[in-house]
C-alpha cells in the first residue's frame, strides 16, 4: 500500500508541471492587453514599456513561464495587477469561501444522490425507480445558474426568507459559523448540490442495480443471509466507482462553481476568477486557474488511494 502511495505521489508530479504550462499557455494566448485595468488610454509608449518591464512582460514566454514557476513553488504567485495586492493573499481568502460552499453543496448532493440512486435501484423498475431517476434527470438538466436566480426570485424577492447575495451582513467576505452567515449559505449550497445529487443518483442507481443481479449476490441469499447483510455487501461493492464519481464531481464544484458564485456575488475562487477574466489580470487570473488544478489533482491522488483501501484488487492492477 505504501508503494503503490509513493508511485502515485511521483505519477502527480509530472501532472502537476503540465497543469501549470498549459495554465500559463492558456492564459497568455488570449487577446487583449493586460495593462489595459491601470494604464490611461492617452500612457505614452515609455509609460508602457516601463509597466512591461514591471510585471515582466517584456520578456519572452519560456523566460516569463520558468519565472512564474519558480516564484510559485515558493508560494509566490506575484501581485495582482488591478488591485497591487499579492496574488496569493487574494486566491487563498477566496478558497476558504469556496470550500465552505463547496463543501456544504457536496454534502447535500451526495447525501440525496447516494439515498435517491439505492433506492431507485434497490427497487428497479418500480415506481420508487421512476420517481428518483425523475429527480436525478431533472437535476442534471436544469442549468443551476437559471436556478439559482429563480431561488432569488422565490426566496429572496417574494418570500424575503433569505438573502439573495453575499456571504454574510454588510457585503462582508469574511465567514463565521453563526446563523446570521449561514443564511447566506442556503441557496448557493443547494443550487450548486443540484447537478451533482442527479449524477450520483444515476451512477448509484446503475451499480446497485447491476450488483443486485450478480451471482454472488443469490448465493449470499440462498446461504440465508438477511437483507441487511446483503445490502452491506452490495454497498461495499459499489464504493470505490461511487467514491471515483464523487471526487471527480467534488472537483468540479471546487473549480467550476464561477456561474453560481457570480450570481449569489459569493466571494470565493469563482467570482475572483470572474473579475480576473474582465479586468484582464493575468497574475490573478493564472494563479486562480493553478491553485484550482493543484487541488483538483490532489483530489484525484486522494480518490485514487481511498478506492485501493476500500478495493485491493485495484493496487494489484
Amino acid at each position: 500500500m505504501i508503494s503503490f502511495i509513493l508511485r502515485r505521489v511521483v505519477y502527480t508530479v509530472p501532472i502537476m508541471l503540465g497543469v501549470s504550462l498549459v495554465c500559463f499557455a492558456l492564459v497568455h494566448i488570449s487577446p487583449g492587453d493586460p495593462l489595459v485595468s491601470i494604464l490611461p488610454p492617452d500612457a505614452s509608449v515609455e509609460l508602457q514599456e516601463q509597466m512591461m518591464a514591471i510585471y515582466g512582460f517584456d520578456r519572452s514566454y519560456p523566460e516569463q513561464f520558468m519565472r512564474w514557476l519558480g516564484l510559485a513553488v515558493q508560494g509566490d504567485l506575484g501581485n495582482s495587477i488591478a488591485t497591487g495586492r499579492p496574488v496569493a493573499t487574494e486566491v487563498f481568502n477566496a478558497v476558504g469561501n469556496t470550500l465552505i460552499l463547496a463543501v456544504t453543496a457536496t454534502i447535500i448532493g451526495f447525501t440525496l444522490g447516494g439515498l435517491f440512486g439505492f433506492v431507485a435501484g434497490y427497487f428497479r423498475d418500480s415506481w420508487i425507480d421512476k420517481l428518483a431517476t425523475g429527480i436525478s434527470v431533472i437535476g442534471v438538466s436544469v442549468p443551476h445558474y437559471w436556478l439559482g436566480m429563480v431561488m432569488v426570485i422565490i426566496f429572496s424577492v417574494e418570500l424575503r426568507w433569505l438573502p439573495a447575495t453575499g456571504a454574510g451582513p454588510g457585503g462582508s467576505s469574511q465567514w463565521v459559523w453563526d446563523w446570521e452567515h449561514m443564511q447566506y449559505l442556503i441557496l448557493p449550497a443547494i443550487t450548486m448540490s443540484v447537478i451533482p445529487m442527479g449524477i450520483v443518483a444515476r451512477t448509484v442507481r446503475a451499480l446497485v442495480a447491476d450488483i443486485l443481479h450478480q451471482e454472488f449476490v443469490s448465493g449470499l441469499r440462498a446461504k440465508g443471509l438477511l437483507d441487511r447483510g446483503v445490502l452491506a455487501h452490495v454497498i461495499k461493492n459499489a464504493a470505490p466507482t461511487a467514491l471515483a464519481v464523487m471526487g471527480l464531481q467534488l472537483g468540479y464544484l471546487l473549480g467550476g462553481s464561477i456561474l453560481i458564485e457570480t450570481v449569489f456575488s459569493w466571494p470565493g475562487t469563482g467570482f475572483l476568477l470572474g473579475q480576473a477574466i474582465f479586468q484582464r489580470d493575468l497574475p490573478l487570473l493564472q494563479g486562480t486557474i493553478l491553485v484550482l488544478a493543484m487541488f483538483f489533482v490532489i483530489l484525484n491522488l486522494l480518490v485514487d488511494v481511498a478506492q485501493t483501501a476500500l478495493d485491493p484488487r485495484l493496487q494489484r492492477g
